[in-house]
């Protein structure tokens, strides 16, 4: 059994990682947020964004494969100099709040399950994300991080716990409901900023490229075209295809799980991690509030260490940098400068007084009006011959990608009317 588990999770790569790491803290509170609020009426949300984030996803990793580059070093090489500080700007600046989000709801997650004050947990776990990234390497850290995905079980594992209405649950799913009311409509943005999130496409693209370096073949990030198969465009169609089915299939489970505790009970309003976790204790029960909380402070450990590495990806690749988790910090230490100032920037906005859960879920909203700008440039590069060296989007892709390029643009311009007026 443990050699089978092994085989398995060996077969897996970025994309799965990338899938699970989606379900961050962040995910949760907007998922959560998602079934108290509005009950299982927005659970068709888990079915419509699997096909798009799936697309999308695929097409950042067959980036990283065909070119051995990061998004940021393509876009400095092919691109203008403002289309590339405003992507990498934006991305740092929506990744450092997210990191914020999270350690915020870590902490206070671990503050439940063990009573000690909230800034001890907030900086024993924003140093050990800092410590896995820059003492680990990327050999180990990546299998790590494969096992840290485990943890997002605890929300398949909390639905068995509690009375559901399948019925109700499979036709709220295949029939979606849509209401026009400002609430509902931003609450879509957030889902959607929170599944098909900027810094997943600058990470997929740059673990490609990582597995390339560690298989020997390329030598370094962007140094060296890769040679690739038909074989290894399956692999990473596969390996996406299943990291995002695993991603939406938490958040379906954490959508109906809430829906039908919080929502049913008139809790309709998140606010707190510890409220939500405390919410479930006599609604679920003991078991269901530990593993909500438990599976908060996992899946902050799988995200945060991934949001700060984005962002340094992207920063360092901008300007030229040494850049990869495969090197050590004094072959790459401004890689690694960047990921420790993006995540202590994130530990200090933790000590704003600003709500955990209010903080994570207007993160998401942020995701939803970055991604559009990203997307364009994504969907750009991924159409391009030479860049691609001819390994560029299938039709389906192409469809698909500008499909939901339109309506993330859409999102975002209803979340810059409905805040002006």
């Amino acid at each position: 059994m443990k050699e089978k588990l092994k085989k398995i999770l060996k077969s897996l790569g970025p994309g799965f990682i990338t899938g699970a790491a989606d379900d961050d803290p962040s995910g949760i509170a907007a998922y959560s947020q998602t079934g108290a609020m509005f009950g299982y009426s927005q659970v068709w949300t888990a079915l419509f964004s699997f096909p798009f984030m799936t697309i999308v996803q695929e097409i950042c990793g067959r980036i990283g494969l065909a070119t051995g580059m990061g998004l940021s070093g393509i876009i400095r090489k092919h691109y203008s100099k403002l289309i590339l500080y405003s992507a990498v700007f934006v991305l740092f600046f929506a990744n450092t709040i997210n990191i914020a989000a999270d350690l915020t709801a870590m902490a206070a997650s671990a503050q439940l399950l063990v009573k000690l004050p909230f800034v001890f947990w907030l900086i024993v776990l924003t140093v050990t994300t800092l410590s896995l990234e820059i003492f680990v390497s990327y050999s180990t850290y990546s299998k790590l991080l494969k096992y840290l995905t485990f943890s997002l079980f605890t929300y398949i594992f909390a639905v068995f716990i509690i009375k559901l209405d399948w019925l109700k649950i499979i036709k709220s799913t295949i029939l979606p409901t849509i209401q026009f009311s400002k609430e509902y409509l931003l609450n879509i943005v957030a889902i959607l900023g929170t599944t098909i999130s900027p810094y997943l496409f600058f990470w997929q693209a740059d673990e490609e490229v990582e597995e390339e370096i560690m298989t020997h073949k390329i030598a370094s990030l962007g140094r060296g075209k890769p040679h690739i198969t038909g074989k290894d465009i399956r692999e990473l169609r596969i390996d996406t295809i299943i990291g995002m089915f695993f991603s939406n299939l938490i958040m379906f489970f954490i959508i109906i799980t809430t829906a039908a505790t919080l929502n049913l009970n008139g809790i309709t309003n998140i606010e707190t991690a510890d409220q939500a976790a405390l919410a479930l204790r006599p609604i679920a029960g003991d078991f269901a509030f530990l593993l909500f909380a438990a599976g908060i402070i996992g899946t902050g450990l799988l995200a945060v260490p991934i949001l700060a590495g984005s962002a340094s990806y992207a920063i360092s690749e901008s300007f030229g940098f040494k850049a990869g988790l495969n090197k050590k910090f004094s072959q790459a230490p401004t890689f690694y400068f960047v990921i420790g100032v993006a995540t202590i920037l994130g530990l200090l906005i933790g000590f704003l007084p600003i709500k955990p859960f209010e903080l994570l879920y207007y993160s998401a909203i942020l995701n939803g009006l970055c991604a559009p700008l990203l997307l364009i440039i994504v969907m750009k590069i991924s159409n391009n011959k030479q860049i691609m060296n001819g390994r560029t989007n299938p039709p389906i892709s192409n469809i698909m990608g500008w499909i939901i390029t339109a309506i993330m643009a859409v999102c975002a311009i209803f979340v810059v009317f409905s805040f002006l007026f």
